[in-house]
């Protein structure tokens, strides 16, 4: 054998002998890595409190990571928090009522179409029309859930919340005020038996506005039946204007002045 075979026989021997040892260390190696994830798996279904940590750190991890990527915090189920309901997926006369109420109060529809399932619901079970339901929200807060009066009624049925903190006690507390169907429902609460107390509606809209004592409500309860009137109509598929039309101004035409005071006036202005 010549010199040049030996030396391609001696390649040959030293590339096997590597390629036998990486398939010798590799397959090592994956026994081994197989064998952590088994003992890892062990471990894990063993000890369940380490498996919740490293759920806890994983989570952690990985809304950091998304939190560095996008610049903010990111809650996938803030959506449940949302009050609000796509009208056009509610019956036809509920649909009517948000979308008019939506464009009169320039409020988004979505959270009108919300409030408005929320009333015919409650309205339902109350035996209370829905439409005065949501009267009563467009004079009292024009559909602003953090409205606040002078008084301290709050929410979208302004609701005086310091007198009334017991109903909110089953909803978690006095801070529910700010949850808009959390308000309406109380607010429904307190409208019912001030009807009640009252005997008729006109006089609980009174007993509701806190007048009860008074001999005038200051035209509430004639505000809130007049928008209940047109959101009956709305209900029933009339078309009522959702803007009432402009004032005109009536032009103040200023008297002719007197001979003797337009002489003055002219002797004034040259002087």
């Amino acid at each position: 054998m010549t010199a040049l075979g030996q030396i391609a026989q001696g390649l040959r021997t030293f590339a096997s002998d590597v390629a036998q040892g990486f398939f010798e260390i590799t397959h090592n190696g994956f026994a081994l890595v197989g064998l952590a994830v088994v003992f890892s798996v062990i471990t894990l279904t063993a000890r369940p409190d380490l498996r919740q940590a490293g759920e806890v750190k994983l989570i952690g991890w990985l809304q950091a990571r998304q939190i560095a990527s996008l610049g903010m915090e990111v809650e996938s189920d803030a959506i449940d928090r949302a009050t609000a309901t796509n009208p056009k997926s509610l019956p036809k006369q509920q649909a009517a009522v948000a979308f008019w109420l939506s464009r009169k109060y320039r409020v988004a529809p979505e959270p009108l179409g919300a409030l408005v399932a929320e009333a015919y619901d409650i309205g339902a079970r109350t035996k209370l029309d829905p439409t005065l339901i949501l009267a009563i929200m467009a004079v009292e807060s024009g559909f602003n859930p953090f409205a606040q009066s002078a008084v301290g009624a709050q929410g979208l049925m302004q609701v005086m919340t310091g007198v009334h903190s017991d109903k909110y006690e089953s909803f978690g507390g006095k801070l529910a005020a700010f949850d808009p169907v959390t308000n309406l429902r109380v607010g429904v609460k307190v409208l019912q038996e001030c009807i009640a107390r009252a005997g008729s509606l006109e006089g609980g809209l009174k007993f509701y506005v806190g007048a009860a004592n008074l001999e005038d409500d200051g035209g509430y309860a004639g505000k809130v039946l007049a928008e209940h009137q047109r959101l009956l109509q709305v209900a029933g598929g009339k078309a009522i204007p959702a803007f009432n039309p402009p004032v005109q101004a009536i032009p103040v035409v200023a008297p002719p002045m007197p001979a003797p005071a337009v002489e003055k006036v002219a002797a004034l202005a040259s002087s």
